[in-house]
């Protein structure tokens, strides 16, 4: 921290979750920043392995921040604080695709899966684009998603987690509520069907797809801060605010 004058400027960046949870229950808008800084690109990524799209997947990242930070004097540190958003966005988007009611039942998927009826079909790599663009690395990132998106969605939300996030089994398994060995088995489906569908095209691909950074990641964060803002500004006076608009400068200790 940096001081100036009585107060100092907060180094949100170099704080552990727990410190940076400590500040956000005292509403202080740069840890709340920090937060989303930190789980913005999983919680789309995950969100997005859901609702299969990319504007819906953002609303439920958006939602799922308004949820978590209204009750974030509840986190307990009992799992990590990204664990706990990743299942809040779970929640808000498995909620969505029920209230859509096009949900496909795991054990019809798993069937057909396993008696070899359905393969992912695979986007053409060949068309009418010339050579050197169906070479270029943007293209191959395209053809990843498209394929990863034409998995079936428990497959898909595995292999997010797994392949993408980089999650460990235990943790893919506890924000699902499957067992590890669900987990396993899904996985090697996810990765059998987009060797099918891929080939020699994935490997060198996967940590760009589905990018939740830049402007995009800016754009999340600033939208939620105004939301909670509005929140706080529709409250009756003398309500115990939760989130307090402007505090980025304090004392010594929150």
């Amino acid at each position: 921290m940096v001081g100036s004058g009585n107060a100092t400027a907060v180094d949100y960046a170099s704080m552990d979750d727990a410190a940076l949870v400590q500040w956000a229950q005292r509403g202080h808008h740069g840890a709340f920043r920090q937060i989303m800084q930190r789980c913005n690109q999983r919680l789309f990524r995950i969100a997005r392995s859901v609702v299969n799209d990319d504007d819906e997947a953002e609303d439920v990242v958006q939602a799922a921040y308004v949820h978590a930070f209204e009750k974030l004097r509840s986190f307990r540190g009992e799992s990590t604080l990204l664990t706990w958003m990743t299942r809040i966005a779970f929640n808000e988007a498995f909620g969505r695709r029920r209230q859509r009611r096009d949900v496909v039942d795991v054990g019809q998927v798993e069937s057909a899966q396993i008696d070899g009826s359905q393969v992912v079909p695979f986007p053409s790599r060949f068309g009418s684009e010339d050579p050197a663009a169906r070479a270029s690395r943007e293209q191959i990132r395209q053809l990843v998603e498209r394929a990863i998106d034409a998995l079936p969605q428990p497959f898909r939300i595995v292999f997010v987690m797994r392949e993408m996030e980089g999650c460990s089994v235990e943790e893919t398994a506890s924000s699902l509520d499957i067992r590890p060995e669900t987990v396993k088995t899904r996985l090697h489906r996810a990765r059998r069907l987009l060797r099918i569908a891929l080939q020699d095209t994935l490997a060198a691909t996967l940590s760009e797809a589905f990018p939740f950074l830049g402007q995009r990641c800016s754009r999340m964060t600033e939208r939620v801060l105004e939301k909670l803002e509005q929140d706080v500004a529709a409250q009756a006076p003398g309500d115990d605010a939760w989130f307090r608009p402007g505090q980025d400068r304090s004392p010594q200790n929150p």
